[in-house]
């Protein structure tokens, strides 16, 4: 059974918070952008905390029946991707997160969730 873009969403912003995960925001792509429906942005304190974060939402993903079709940066834990589908997900450390501002790319988009 496939999730629907909304609860891999609801899934996914849970795990961050669970792994204690900073400044949480969910953009809505859905009409602005092919690439995705939503994008999952926040950052963490330490490579460690970045990477506690990314396993968090594999597991949860993988428990929940979804797919990872792509994760790229857990090693460096600088700028983990992690390609849900519908839900593609930016795990920063704080000062890459703060250098790169993709929110500010995105800023079309509607915020659907700020922690």
């Amino acid at each position: 059974m496939k999730l629907s873009p909304e609860k891999l969403l609801q899934l996914t912003v849970t795990a961050v918070e669970d792994k204690k995960a900073n400044n949480v925001v969910a953009l809505d792509l859905r009409n602005i952008s092919p690439i995705s429906d939503y994008f999952v942005i926040c950052h963490g304190n330490s490579d460690t905390q970045v990477q506690a974060i990314a396993t968090e939402v594999r597991k949860v993903v993988h428990e929940a029946g979804g797919v990872i079709r792509g994760m790229e940066g857990v090693d460096s834990a600088r700028w983990v991707l992690m390609d849900l589908g519908d839900v593609v997900v930016h795990i920063f450390h704080r000062d890459e997160r703060e250098y790169y501002n993709i929110e500010r790319l995105w800023s079309d988009a509607k915020v659907v969730t700020s922690v």
